[in-house]
């Protein structure tokens, strides 16, 4: 959170998902906060477009399945999540902002997890994504800058990474900046600040160091706080625990702590895990556990410089518990494994690690007493037992010098020689220690709040020995606590989850010191630690990273003297050891340092800030192998050297033995079977033997239970599958195949109707009936008062009606229900109870339909599968039937020895589904398991068969004489004939010339009846062949015959398939109709509830304003009053100071007027160009100090300096008074108009939310109007389903719109009616039109007479006019003046033709003339005959163009389609050749139109040709 330092009225608020920009509004003395979100863009940085969600504008408008709503309406939401809901599909992940940081401008510059910045407009809060200038960087730079924390410089932003970099960004223009390093830190940074004169700058690190940046010539980085890395896993204090202690971080930072201030004296960095930290009783030394479970020792007798002396690789598992015993003797490490180590805690002994011994390995606490005097060291190991609820104790000895043999060759310590026992708690402890004094320990209980004490056995039992409380006190605490003993054994001291740390006294287990230093939120307190003198006590927090170092505040009597005494004792008994150790780890150190370099190539020196500290990393080879696993590996090497030859005596005595039993083996499969041995016989060793057969028999019965619970649970899985898909089925799915046709029929797989379904549509058909009979009580109803009303009408009018009512009867119930919907009329289905489609309203109508319509499928499914049914048991009764017929005619191919296969109809698995679900034993192709006694009965049924058969066929006496004489048979059947054969005679094998008469008689006879029985043969043979194919006709005709009907029942059941869909498709629409009303009833909800919201913030809105108002009001009342008392002390003043001279009085005005000039504070240059924002002070802190430089300013004004000569002094006082009134209230003035101005803003403010508010009533309103309009429109324009005849609408391009706004569906009679009537219509007005069309004919045929008419008369006159002009010559007037002018002609022309003839007979005179004359005659004739020929060639020509334009057509349309196919396919080549064969027809058109213009031009010549020479034979009527 942050506020613009421009303007304090804004602040911002960023999340990692939202950024917020506030608007402080005030009016006097009420706050208003008004929150505005920024809409962020995508992770990429692209901008979102988040559309409206609740009033969206772009919906897309169905008329067909009704209106399309918002995803609020379609969810169902109606409350206030609807305004925030979002699918899934729809949410985007945006950008992730990390920090902000204000700019002059009043903008915001954003950083994101990203890497993108972004700057966003204060007033718009726009968002603009910063592109970064690339450039070339080394390859250490990092790429990805994701900024934690920003602060805003001149022309730029500072920011910090994850990487430990502050990176300096330039912003050139409003769309780019450029990154630039401008320093590094060791750590990430996590908070940047500049301080106010923006010359230093403020750097907090991750772990809490604080570093100050100095701008300058030469810039500084200065640490002023140093933190430590995480939160602290262990403490202790440094012996004897007065001046120093230690932390331990988990990162493996090791700090050294005075006690005195709790100031940082050192550091060392192991970079490792660290787990746990002691210190050394005996030494100034320190040990640290690690994860990976080694154990470094530390040198800290120098604070400033801890060095690492010793590292030690203990185990693989992490080191968990480090303890000393209380003179420093041993040092006893627990791992999590359950390994606790014993290592000598002396650095002369080398930090020798002695041995181990296996505990549990839930490990919660190792306690140790170890009093001076004593020669042994008393350790207590407390582990948990979560199964049985207990906790365990194990408790074992250590002796001050440990003697020979104590540890065997692998490491570990003898149980009997540290004396080893086992105790047992029967409850479980969180923490216990042992007591120093007494032979007892303490524990903390942790599911009873109790701390008991428990008395320890003297000597160790053989068995686990049971531990009873011995004292039992609340412990006050809650959650799992920990004690810890003091060094004198007398205090101890308890913590717990809830924070607060106790110190008891060991006696009495009573509290008489209590402290809170840690929170219960925190978990509490993790370690506490004492000091030797008992003077400080150390406290660490488990989760809040805090340490608290406490100190007695009064302490007195028995209990200081008692720890102080035993602290002197211990530390005077172990001061020369002491010195003795310490001075051995000073030489070391120095022979460390002097060493060469290179014995210390493994060792790194790694310096850190601070060059005091150093950071060691210590690599050992050892470390390779764990302590543990190489003593494992010595004692398995000394073992095998030890050993080694009495291993090779025994592997070759095995390797004989072994040998013989094979020779023994060998001679064993030799003997006979009586002698020979079992295997088994041969084993030496049986024990081992029983014990594999046990090993193998256990695991034969562990496989043998895991199969059988496999095949339990596949069982189990085929029961749940057999239950729901088949037992629940009342009609099991099957089919029918034809015999020879590949057609298949499969019948429809129901469901039992549940019980609810049943009284559903019980209820159903009874309101269906109630309304039926209601219906039909009102028509009853209606017809009798129709009827009354009829009885004062005439009969015959009444008898006439009636008629006609019964006709239009008649005509409906005619008419088809083409409305239904469905076919399933056609299969007896009552449909009388459906509610017509156009009726369908209201909700509960359509959920009756519904029902009635699944009743209705029902009913046609039930139909189809009762025929289904009868055809299966006539195709059972037709398999029977053939199979009957084959038993015969298999009898017939096996007398005729035809070797045909008979064909045999089967039942497929899909005709008999239940066949499926029993296993044969031929599908199981594993081999059958038989137990001992199935294999023995399976014997004893052969043996009896064998016995039974043996005696059937038993010898018998009828038997063999049946056979001999018979052939087996007492009667020869006619089926015998085929087979019978005649034997020949024995004298065959004679030639036939040694037969005797006899003999020759005979073999005609053999003859004879050798042809009889082929004879018979034959007629058997044809007799047999006409059944076989009677037969097998009769097979086939019956099979085609079920075929048949087979694919009529196929028809049946795509028609049945077709009626169910389309109940299914009305169900659906139904359907869908009641979805979209919930939906606009959500919407509507949604709607009223936003406008219930609105009105209240209206109402809310509408309060405010007048509230302003009032205040307004009241403010400028007193604004009025204020500037009424400022006028009234400038009229005032002249009558105030009446009594002295005017010449004074306007000389005081004057400096009444007068007001001092404010010094304005003059900003130095360099510090305008550093500081971005100025000087901004606050508004109250602006108005004091003003407030004060001017009642200053006016008290040098007010000094006598300043008074006119000859004024009286008290006069001067008064009028001084009255000017600072005056100026008093001229402030007040001024500070009332600017809050005045504020208010009025304020008010504006409040006026415009009001109008928005009204504005979005407004829309709400308008957007209920629209949706209550199309949810009205919708329940009227219902969705039906009509049935139309195939062909009746028929469509090449289905083209036209589906969308019929203004459409209405009527009855279709009506249409034809109304087509009959414009026919009858269109009919008389075609009939008036041609008679119209007659009457305007006739007027045209007088008006062409008419032009006729007066064509002729013009004609006339122009002939009487030609005649006048005419020449008459003697010929002419003779033929008008002579009667018989014809006959005249006639004798002419006689005379004419006999002169011809002479002149023909006689020639000499006139032969000229003959010869032209023949000459013009014959020219005349070839004229006509070219003329004729030209105009058949002119015909033909035409016709040749006629068929040339056709073809040419056809070739255009062809060439387009060939073009669009080119196109398609995108072929040049194609188009190509396209274009060539169209540029060869256009060019032979070309050139046919030119031909036909030449042959044009030609027949025109000639025509003229022939009208010339025409007009040459007629006479021309020159005027002469």
């Amino acid at each position: 959170m942050s506020f613009n330092p421009m303007n304090w009225h804004q602040l911002c608020l960023s999340s990692p998902s939202t950024v917020t920009v506030w608007t402080i509004e005030r009016s006097d003395q009420e706050h208003c906060f008004k929150a505005k979100s920024v809409k962020l863009p995508l992770e990429d940085g692209s901008p979102f477009n988040e559309a409206d969600a609740l009033f969206p504008q772009s919906l897309p408008k169905d008329p067909i399945y009704g209106p399309v709503l918002p995803l609020q309406a379609i969810a169902g939401l109606v409350g206030d999540e609807a305004e925030t809901f979002r699918p899934k599909d729809d949410l985007y992940p945006l950008l992730h902002p990390t920090m902000h940081c204000w700019t002059p401008t009043n903008d915001l510059y954003v950083g994101s997890e990203e890497g993108h910045l972004l700057v966003i407009n204060g007033e718009t809060l726009k968002v603009t994504v910063l592109q970064k200038v690339e450039k070339t960087q080394p390859l250490d730079v990092p790429h990805l800058f994701s900024p934690v924390t920003m602060v805003y410089q001149k022309e730029g932003v500072l920011a910090s990474g994850i990487d430990g970099f502050v990176y300096s960004l330039t912003v050139k223009d409003s769309s780019s900046y450029k990154i630039e390093d401008f320093l590094e830190v060791e750590r990430p940074v996590k908070h940047l600040m500049f301080s106010p004169s923006y010359k230093m700058l403020l750097i907090q690190t991750d772990k809490g160091s604080v570093y100050i940046y100095t701008f300058g010539e030469e810039p500084t980085l200065d640490k002023v706080l140093d933190a430590c890395d995480g939160k602290f896993q262990a403490i202790d204090f440094i012996t004897p625990g007065t001046k120093h202690f230690m932390t331990l971080t988990l990162s493996g930072e090791v700090c050294v702590w005075w006690l005195e201030d709790c100031t940082c004296a050192s550091k060392i960095y192991l970079n490792t895990t660290a787990t746990t930290l002691a210190c050394s009783p005996s030494s100034l030394s320190a040990v640290v556990g690690t994860l990976d479970g080694c154990v470094h020792f530390l040198d800290v007798r120098e604070v400033e410089s801890p060095s690492v002396v010793h590292a030690a690789f203990l185990s693989r598992a992490p080191v968990q518990h480090l303890t000393y015993d209380q003179r420093g003797l041993y040092l006893l490490v627990g791992t999590s494994e359950g390994n606790i180590f014993v290592i000598d805690a002396k650095p002369t002994r080398l930090f020798q690690i002695l041995g181990f011994t296996e505990v549990s390995k839930d490990v919660l606490q190792i306690s140790t007493v170890s009093l001076w005097g004593t020669k042994a060291v008393k350790a207590m190991v407390l582990s948990s037992l979560p199964e049985a609820e207990r906790s365990r104790l194990e408790i074992f000895t250590l002796p001050k010098k440990l003697p020979q043999g104590i540890v065997n060759e692998r490491g570990r310590l003898r149980d009997e020689l540290i004396h080893k026992h086992l105790c047992e708690v029967e409850h479980t402890l969180t923490s216990a220690v042992l007591d120093s004094q007494r032979n007892q320990m303490y524990g903390f209980c942790h599911l009873m709040p109790y701390i008991c004490s428990y008395r320890l056995p003297e000597k160790g039992h053989g068995s686990v020995c049971i531990l009873k409380p011995y004292q039992k006190v609340q412990s006050k605490h809650y959650g799992p606590g920990i004690v810890h003993l003091s060094s004198h054994g007398l205090w101890l001291i308890t913590v717990a989850k809830c924070g607060i740390l106790c110190i008891r006294d060991v006696h009495t287990l009573e509290t008489f010191a209590c402290c809170r230093s840690h929170s219960h939120q925190g978990h509490g307190i993790q370690s506490v630690r004492i000091s030797m003198d008992g003077q400080s006590i150390l406290a660490n927090g488990k989760d809040d990273g805090s340490l608290v170092f406490l100190k007695w505040k009064r302490l007195g009597g028995n209990s200081v003297s008692e720890i102080t005494e035993y602290c002197q004792q211990l530390l005077s008994s172990l001061n020369s050891s002491m010195e003795e150790e310490n001075n051995y780890l000073r030489e070391r150190k120095l022979s460390s340092e002097l060493e060469p370099e290179s014995e210390h190539t493994m060792r790194q020196n790694k310096l850190s800030i601070d060059s005091s500290q150093e950071e060691l990393v210590i690599t050992d080879s050892k470390k390779e192998i764990p302590w543990i696993q190489q003593k494992s590996q010595e004692a398995i090497e000394k073992e095998v050297k030890l050993f080694s030859q009495k291993r090779k005596a025994i592997k070759n005595g095995i390797k004989e033995l072994a040998k013989t039993v094979l020779n023994m083996m060998e001679e064993n499969e030799k003997v006979d079977d009586i002698a020979k041995l079992d295997q088994g016989e041969f084993c030496l060793d049986l024990e081992e033997l029983e014990r594999l057969h046990d090993q193998s028999g256990e695991e034969v019965a562990k496989i043998r239970k895991d199969v059988e619970m496999h095949n339990l649970a596949k069982r189990y899985l085929a029961t749940l599958i057999k239950e729901e898909c088949w037992n629940s089925m009342a009609v099991k799915g099957r089919a029918l195949k034809c015999f020879h046709i590949p057609c298949v029929v499969e019948n429809f797989p129901m469901r039992a109707r549940t019980a609810e379904e049943l009284k559903e549509l019980k209820r159903v058909l009874q309101q269906k009936k109630i309304e039926a009979e209601c219906l039909k009580l009102r028509k009853e109803i209606v017809e009798d008062q129709s009827a009354v009303t009829m009885i004062k009408k005439h009969h015959e009018e009444e008898e006439e009606e009636e008629e006609e009512e019964e006709e239009k009867t008649v005509i409906d119930t005619n008419l088809p229900n083409y409305l239904l919907g469905s076919l399933s009329t056609d299969f007896g289905v009552d449909t009388s109870l459906l509610s017509s489609q156009l009726e369908l309203h209201s909700r509960e109508e359509k959920i009756n339909q519904i029902v009635l319509l699944k009743d209705i499928i029902y009913k046609v499914k039930t139909a189809f599968n009762n025929e289904f049914d009868a055809a299966f048991k006539q195709k059972e009764f037709e398999v029977a039937r053939v199979t009957e017929r084959n038993v015969r005619i298999k009898e017939i191919i096996l007398d005729l020895d035809l070797g045909e296969k008979v064909w045999q109809p089967e039942f497929e698995d899909c005709e008999k589904p239940e066949r499926t679900l029993v296993v044969e034993d031929s599908e199981i192709t594993a081999p059958r398991h038989f137990t001992t006694w199935q294999r023995a009965k399976a014997e004893m049924i052969v043996v009896r068969e064998l016995r039974r058969w043996v005696r059937a066929r038993g010898s018998s006496e009828r038997r063999k004489g049946l056979m001999d004489m018979m052939g087996g048979v007492l009667e020869v059947k006619k089926e015998d004939i085929l087979r019978m054969v005649i034997p020949q005679p024995a004298f065959v094998a004679k030639p036939n010339a040694l037969w005797t008469e006899e003999e020759r008689k005979q073999f005609r006879d053999y003859e004879k009846k050798v042809k009889e029985l082929n004879d018979e043969r034959d007629k058997y043979r044809k007799s047999l062949e006409a059944e076989l194919k009677k037969l097998q006709n009769f097979v086939q005709e019956s099979t085609q015959n079920f075929d048949k009907h087979l694919k009529r029942l196929f028809e049946r059941r795509v028609k049945a398939e077709m009626a169910v869909n389309q109940e299914e498709l009305k169900i659906n629409n139904l359907i869908f109709s009641l979805l979209l009303d919930e939906e606009l009833n959500s919407r509507e909800m949604f709607l009223n509830n936003y406008l219930s919201k609105k009105q209240e913030e209206k109402s809310q809105t509408s309060e405010a304003i007048r509230k302003s108002r009032e205040d307004l009001d009241m403010y400028k009342e007193n604004y009025d009053n204020l500037l009424a008392e400022d006028k009234v002390l400038d009229r005032s003043f002249k009558q105030e100071f009446s009594e002295i001279p005017s010449q004074q009085v306007d000389v005081l005005y004057k400096l009444f007027k007068r007001r001092p000039r404010m010094q304005k504070q003059k900003a130095q240059s360099d510090m305008a160009s550093i500081i971005p924002f100025g000087e901004q002070p606050g508004l109250g802190k602006l108005n004091k100090d003003t407030f004060a430089q001017l009642m200053k300013a006016m008290e040098e004004l007010d000094s006598v300096t300043n008074m006119p000569e000859g004024l009286n002094p008290l006069v001067w006082g008064h009028f001084c008074l009255t000017r600072r009134a005056k100026v008093e209230n001229e402030y007040k003035v001024k500070q009332k108009a600017a809050g005045l101005m504020e208010m009025t803003a304020f008010l504006r403010k409040r006026v415009e939310d009001d109008e928005k508010v009204q504005q979005e009533m407004e829309k709400v309103c308008q957007e209920l109007i629209l949706l209550q309009e199309d949810k009205v429109k919708y329940q009227l324009n219902l969705t039906i389903q009509i049935l139309l005849k195939q062909g009746q609408v028929e469509l090449e391009n289905f083209q036209q719109t589906l969308q019929y706004p203004d459409a209405i569906l009527i009855n279709r009679t009506i249409i034809e009616d109304l087509n009959s009537v414009i026919r009858t219509q269109g009919q008389k007005k075609i009939a008036s039109m041609m008679e119209s069309k007659d009457v305007h004919k006739g007027i045209y045929q007088i008006e062409w007479d008419h032009k006729k008419m007066e064509m002729e008369m013009e004609d006339l006159n122009q002939k009487a006019w030609d005649i006048q002009m005419l020449f008459f010559s003697r010929d002419r007037q003779k033929y008008l003046n002579e009667p018989n002018y014809e006959s005249l002609i006639a004798l002419q022309i006689g005379i004419m033709e006999q002169t011809i003839n002479v002149l023909d007979k006689y020639y000499f005179c006139g032969v000229s003339w003959a010869q032209n004359f023949q000459t013009h005659k014959k020219n005349v004739n070839n004229c006509k005959k070219l003329l004729k020929r030209l105009g058949k060639f002119n015909n033909q020509k035409d016709t040749a163009n006629y068929t040339l334009s056709c073809n040419l057509r056809e070739e255009l349309v062809a060439v387009s389609e060939r073009q669009d196919i080119c196109n398609a396919i995108g072929s040049t080549l194609t188009c190509e050749k396209i274009a060539k064969e169209r540029y060869k027809s256009m060019m032979q058109q070309q050139k046919l139109t030119n031909i036909s213009k030449v042959q044009a031009a030609q027949i025109s010549v000639l025509q003229a040709e022939v009208e010339r020479l025409r007009m040459k034979t007629f006479p021309a009527l020159v005027k002469m």
